[in-house]
C-alpha cells in the first residue's frame, strides 16, 4: 500500500511539474558566428502573420526585446538580425485510470476511475534571421501549457517562456 501511495505521488508531482515547465528546443546553423550580431529589429511582416491577438504580439516582443537587450545587444533601424515569431496552440486530454484501495458500501477493496485533465499546450517560435543573408541561423521553440490565463499571470508566462528559449541563444560551440 505504501509504495502505491509513492507512486502515485511521484506521478502527481510529475505531471504538475510538466504542467508548469517549458519544454525548450533549439536548432542553428554552426557555421554561424554569432559574435557578429549586435543589433536587432522585428521583422515585422512576418510578426504581422503570426496568428494570436495584438496584446499577445506585443507581449511576446517585450519580453523579446528586454531578454536580447539583457544579453547586450541594441535594437537598430539597420539590424545585424531579424526576429521573427511564430505560434501554434493544441487543446489536449490527459486521461489518468486511478485503483485506489477503499470501504465502499458493497465490499473492501480496490476501486477503479477514471480522471482526465484537459489543457491547452501553445508552442512559441522564435526565429534569428541574419538581416543580410536573409537566412534563418538560429531558431528556438518553447511549448508548454497556458491554462486560461489572463493579464498579469498571461503577461508572466509569456515573459517564461522567452527566457528559457533566450537562455539558449547565442549557442555555445560545445
Amino acid at each position: 500500500m505504501k509504495r502505491f501511495t509513492v507512486i502515485l505521488l511521484l506521478l502527481v508531482a510529475l505531471t504538475i511539474e510538466s504542467c508548469v515547465s517549458v519544454r525548450v528546443t533549439t536548432d542553428y546553423d554552426s557555421r554561424t558566428n554569432f559574435a557578429q550580431y549586435q543589433t536587432f529589429a522585428f521583422y515585422k511582416k512576418g510578426i504581422d502573420n503570426a496568428d494570436i491577438n495584438d496584446l499577445d504580439k506585443k507581449r511576446i516582443m517585450y519580453a523579446i526585446e528586454d531578454e536580447l537587450l539583457a544579453k547586450g545587444m541594441k535594437k537598430s533601424e539597420n539590424p545585424d538580425v531579424l526576429v521573427n515569431i511564430f505560434t501554434k496552440s493544441q487543446e489536449k486530454v490527459d486521461i489518468y485510470n486511478n485503483m485506489h484501495f477503499g470501504w465502499y458500501p458493497w465490499y473492501y477493496g480496490p476501486g477503479f476511475g477514471v480522471q482526465y485533465a484537459k489543457y491547452t499546450e501553445g508552442t512559441l517560435f522564435i526565429d534569428i534571421i541574419d538581416a543580410q543573408k536573409k537566412e534563418m541561423v538560429w531558431q528556438g521553440t518553447g511549448s508548454g501549457v497556458l491554462n486560461n490565463l489572463t493579464g498579469v499571470k498571461k503577461e508572466q508566462r509569456i515573459k517564461e517562456f522567452v527566457k528559457e528559449i533566450l537562455a539558449k541563444y547565442p549557442p555555445s560551440k560545445n
